[in-house]
């Protein structure tokens, strides 16, 4: 129903549509808070909503009974008892990764969350943290307040985030970072988020759009230095005390000065020593005969052969004479 002239409330009666797939409600004139979508509104087979571009109003609901945007597994499970088809026989467009696309066929494992260029307010609920298998989150323009919630980070199929032009505030999350590992469009710009940019896998490839409009943010790719914290960084060692700058590990000293020690008496003894050169080489000559047999005999029998060629040649030479 997107790209009309609708003017309604959410449609709540939607919510007992148990085999609905696809909700897209994009581009109208919707209004009032979507005060149905509570984690009483299973919606089991739900894999794409989007309701951008409208004039909701309230805070986002906290979802957490999804269960086509929860677990892998237990989504590959239920697809494969409950469908027979593997795509969404319709075209729709939608907004992913910072463009408009247009979906002719839907894959069964493509999910999205889109509630961008609304009137939405309130801190952005960490139930979404739950919706482990989503791989769009879009909650652009609105007027979303408070810190990002850590368990945003347990979205680990997650390739797009958009959370850009709100009124979010505190520092960018260090798990958020560390857990979005397929992240490949990052938006934060335009908030009011501070201190410096976690340097962590994905977020370190970003550009600068990605955090501008942030005056208390720092650090790279931003301009802006940090003068009062060091970038957050991957951990590279662990961590010594404060006051043993200047303590010697004796652990590694040790296990160096034994390797030179041992290795120079070695050295030594085979250069000076005719005894320990001859028991050496007695012993190590047994010790590879017993694991090599085949190679002693074969070396044996040719020493035989160069010794018995050498007495036919003394013989001929004397027989010459």
């Amino acid at each position: 129903m997107g790209n009309n002239l609708i003017e309604d409330v959410f449609p709540c009666y939607l919510k007992n549509s148990s085999m609905l797939r696809a909700l897209v409600l994009r581009s109208n004139n919707f209004s009032r808070p979507v005060a149905c979508l509570d984690p009483n509104a299973t919606w089991p087979m739900l894999q794409i909503v989007d309701i951008a571009s409208n004039n909701f109003t309230g805070k986002i609901p906290k979802i957490s009974a999804w269960k086509a945007m929860m677990d892998t597994e237990n989504r590959a499970q239920f697809e494969f008892l409950c469908f027979r088809h593997l795509y969404y026989q319709d075209s729709i467009i939608l907004t992913s990764k910072g463009r408009n696309m247009e979906l002719v066929k839907i894959l069964t494992i493509f999910t999205s969350i889109d509630f961008s260029c609304n009137n939405l307010e309130g801190p952005v609920p960490k139930e979404l943290g739950g919706l482990r298998s989503l791989y769009v989150l879009n909650l652009l323009h609105n007027a979303l307040t408070g810190q990002i919630p850590p368990s945003l980070a347990n979205l680990t199929q997650l390739e797009s985030l958009d959370l850009s032009r709100n009124k979010l505030t505190g520092e960018i999350p260090v798990q958020l970072a560390a857990g979005l590992i397929f992240l490949s469009v990052l938006n934060l710009s335009f908030n009011q988020f501070v201190g410096p940019i976690p340097m962590i896998k994905q977020f370190a490839t970003f550009s600068e759009a990605s955090y501008a409009g942030n005056k208390g943010l720092c650090g790279f790719p931003l301009k802006a230095k940090c003068t009062h914290a060091k970038p957050i960084s991957p951990p590279t060692f662990k961590e010594s005390p404060s006051n043993s700058e200047n303590v010697i590990d004796w652990n590694f000293i040790s296990v160096e000065l034994g390797f030179v020690f041992g290795f120079g008496i070695v050295i030594w003894s085979f250069m000076f020593l005719k005894r320990w050169r001859i028991w050496y080489s007695r012993h190590i000559d047994d010790i590879l005969f017993r694991i090599f047999p085949q190679l002693y005999l074969r070396k044996k029998i040719s020493l035989k052969m160069n010794a018995q060629k050498s007495r036919e040649e003394a013989l001929v030479i004397v027989y010459e004479k």
